[in-house]
């Protein structure tokens, strides 16, 4: 039988790999059938457009990133765990090419800095901090 320190070590790891998840297949290469197996069903969603709520506001998040920007990249920089809660820092750069947040297309390069502090239960996302910088004007 595991002990409790090794039972908080497995599931800090599993709930990194669920981030690790949403940012690399989700964002990063728009899989968004994968949205019901990490997002719970009563996720909320803080951010800076106003709250998302369950696996469809999440959709609507990655949807409108891959919309405004088609040649999107994601690179995660930072991935630190402390039980139930995960923060991100990651990079996500592309061409603007749709409007984003009231911003119009300007056809050039973008580079978002993105912070995040994420709470997990039973192995999905229920509820996100996320701020962005770097957003187009």
């Amino acid at each position: 039988m595991p002990s409790e320190s090794e039972h908080i070590t497995c599931v800090t790891a599993e709930n990194k790999a669920v981030v690790r998840r949403l940012l690399e297949e989700v964002l990063g290469r728009g899989q968004l059938k994968l949205l019901p197996a990490l997002v719970a069903p009563d996720y909320v969603g803080h951010l800076a457009m106003g709250d998302h709520y369950g696996p469809a506001g999440v959709r609507i998040d990655v949807t409108t990133y891959r919309v405004a920007f088609p040649d999107l990249t994601v690179t995660l920089e930072m991935l630190l765990a402390d039980g139930d809660l995960v923060a991100r820092c990651y990079t996500v750069r592309g061409t603007h090419q749709g409007a984003f947040l009231g911003s119009p297309a300007s056809g050039r390069p973008v580079f978002l800095l993105g912070l995040a502090i994420d709470r997990l239960e039973r192995g999905q996302l229920v509820e996100s901090w996320v701020r962005i910088d770097g957003l187009p004007r």
